[in-house]
């Protein structure tokens, strides 16, 4: 990994090509983040770039959202607290510094680039939904109230169990997925904005890191 940065998902939209071809595209708002720790193979064995992200409200002598020993990391950083922090393996660490600020502009038109996010929770859900499963049963004939289950679980002899990985209900949603491979489309230094092709996991507003 070369550079990487933390964002904030604002939306899907769509823009035009030189040829007028339509390209869907996730808007990102890419920082600024800032370099709240650096971590090198002398001491801590491994190189990183710790950046922070997002400011934080003050409220009554502390921050909101943001724990003391977190406002005091960023402090000693010499950077205002930030909301999230996230660590980057990058394969050099050259040209960062404590407090330097990390924008879009270090990426270009057509990177490569791999996006991480949480998906929305959906709750407990049943197996159409939640696996896209088909309905069970005819539609008529007294069929029953039978269509959205789960359908048949084991044979009642052999093997006398349920299989692991059978698809069930249970809890949908709320988990961390990366999306690989997408590319840069358009990139907004002045509003730091990255406008990346295609769909990326998370709802509106959530966090997203990008890392090329």
């Amino acid at each position: 990994m070369k550079k990487g940065i933390l964002g904030r998902k604002l939306g899907m939209s769509q823009i035009f090509d030189e040829k007028g071809n339509v390209i869907p595209v996730t808007i990102v708002e890419a920082g600024p983040c800032f370099v709240t720790q650096i971590k090198t193979v002398a001491k801590e064995g491994y190189d990183s770039v710790q950046m922070g992200f997002g400011d934080v409200k003050e409220k009554k002598e502390q921050y909101k959202n943001v724990s003391q020993p977190v406002a005091k990391h960023c402090e000693k950083a010499g950077v205002s607290p930030k909301r999230y922090l996230h660590e980057f393996r990058f394969d050099s660490i050259e040209g960062y510094e404590l407090g330097k600020e990390v924008l879009c502009s270090q990426f270009e038109v057509g990177d490569i680039v791999d996006v991480t996010g949480r998906t929305k929770g959906r709750g407990f859900t049943g197996v159409i939904k939640r696996w896209n499963a088909q309905r069970v049963g005819s539609m008529s004939h007294g069929t029953g109230p039978i269509h959205r289950s789960v359908g048949s679980m084991a044979a009642n002899s052999d093997p006398s169990r349920v299989f692991k990985n059978k698809h069930m209900a249970g809890q949908y949603g709320n988990e961390q997925v990366t999306i690989k491979n997408l590319v840069v489309a358009r990139i907004d230094k002045e509003k730091n904005l990255l406008f990346i092709k295609g769909g990326i996991p998370g709802a509106n507003g959530s966090l997203v890191i990008v890392k090329a």
